[in-house]
């Protein structure tokens, strides 16, 4: 297989936006994440049944957190010079095996093992999937990465829906009933993957000298800006996702201890804030595509720290709901424009950007699930969403982001 040094020469080969492709990889990511949120939905199950710590819950995070952050920049590096059309089953199939391990896991070993087996299938999912959206845009690159992440959104929203009605109430063994949609999204993806494989052979790569040229006409910030600014949107995607981890992972037990609701109830009301999630993300992209990505960035971030700071003063549990719908919506736009933002600054690189933005946001997502696992056993559930609700005030340093601007 040729490799690709520049996704661009792929992409001006489209004839516009491919939607088929990007609804086929919107649903993709629809299944590849509802799998992966059953494991946070699965956390007060899980905690009673085995009798774990908070802690050992915070390592679970981590563990898979870590095993689909580590691997997705290098996957995404690897796939930069060597696509690999088929990546999408290969990794589900991972997951497959992963799910099944879980719903039979009896000690801590085996579920840190299950886990790890999911993560290591998004690792291998995410960066070559974000690609064939790139690829698929027609030059709509926030619109095409919007489509992608709802997907994933609405997927993480499903899995504590799903736990509620289908594990919650028989136990962990049902996990394994997954198994059969988990095979059925294994076939799906396969046409995907069929589709990418063409669109590699017809490509024809430009000479050294015009892709030089190319990235050269494409951006004029230099080398040690492109850095710092990678580093800015690190730090960004660092904050966004310490306050989210605290909601994905802790939201149930906090309104389980706090406003004294069933783990069936709190699950939906998780389920309530991941689908506000995935309502904003659709926002970002086509939104700063339109007026610039650094808008968004600045109200996706910024904006949301006076909800957060409001959230852990009020008493009723409505109120609560209202607050985490509207933080999920603000919170969700900034990730799509953050990437696409990344790709824009760095040209050519779209699987070892999204590989490393996708790997970050995991490592960052396994390393507070720790912290805050150990903080809410020491300290309490409320002393979480104390410090977390600061957070988002490091909106604050987009201000010295350039303001670029792509044809």
């Amino acid at each position: 297989m040729n490799t690709i040094k520049d996704e661009d020469k792929i992409q001006h080969n489209n004839q516009g936006t491919v939607y088929l492709i990007l609804w086929a990889l919107c649903l993709s990511h629809l299944f590849n994440d509802t799998f992966q949120s059953l494991i946070a939905a699965s956390y007060p199950l899980l905690k009673d049944s085995l009798l774990l710590s908070f802690t050992q819950i915070g390592l679970i995070a981590t563990t898979f957190q870590f095993a689909s952050s580590i691997f997705q920049p290098i996957v995404g590096w690897y796939t930069d010079k060597y696509p690999q059309p088929y990546a999408l089953p290969i990794g589900m199939t991972s997951t497959l095996a992963g799910i099944i391990l879980l719903s039979q896991a009896w000690n801590f070993p085996l579920i840190l093992v299950s886990v790890a087996l999911i993560g290591f299938g998004s690792a291998v999912f995410h960066p070559e999937s974000s690609r064939i959206a790139y690829i698929a845009s027609g030059g709509r690159f926030g619109l095409a990465q919007s489509l992608f992440q709802v997907g994933g959104n609405a997927g993480s929203s499903l899995g504590p829906l799903l736990a509620a009605l289908l594990i919650a109430p028989y136990g962990q063994k049902n996990i394994a009933w997954f198994g059969i949609v988990v095979f059925c999204a294994i076939l799906f993806m396969i046409p995907i993957g069929h589709w990418y494989a063409r669109k590699l052979e017809q490509i024809k790569l430009p000479k050294k000298t015009e892709q030089k040229k190319s990235k050269t006409e494409h951006l004029s910030l230099s080398k040690y800006n492109i850095i710092v600014s990678v580093a800015i949107l690190l730090l960004l995607v660092f904050s966004k996702n310490v306050y989210t981890v605290s909601l994905t992972n802790f939201y149930t037990f906090y309104l389980i201890e706090k406003f004294n609701v069933s783990v069936q109830y709190s699950q939906i009301y998780l389920f309530i804030f991941l689908f506000a999630v995935a309502a904003g993300t659709i926002i970002g992209g086509p939104v700063g595509d339109k007026i610039g990505r650094k808008y968004v960035i600045w109200v996706s971030i910024l904006g949301a720290a006076p909800f957060t700071l409001l959230l852990p003063y009020v008493d009723s549990l409505w109120e609560t709901c209202v607050l985490t719908v509207i933080i999920g919506v603000i919170m969700a736009s900034s990730f799509p424009a953050i990437l696409i933002y990344a790709q824009e600054l760095v040209p050519g690189r779209v699987g070892t950007i999204a590989g490393l933005f996708f790997g970050f946001s995991f490592g960052v997502g396994g390393i507070a699930s720790a912290f805050l696992g150990s903080l809410a056993d020491h300290g309490g559930i409320e002393l979480v969403y104390d410090i977390c609700s600061f957070m988002p005030l490091l909106g604050l340093i987009t201000w010295f982001l350039p303001n670029i601007r792509t044809k």
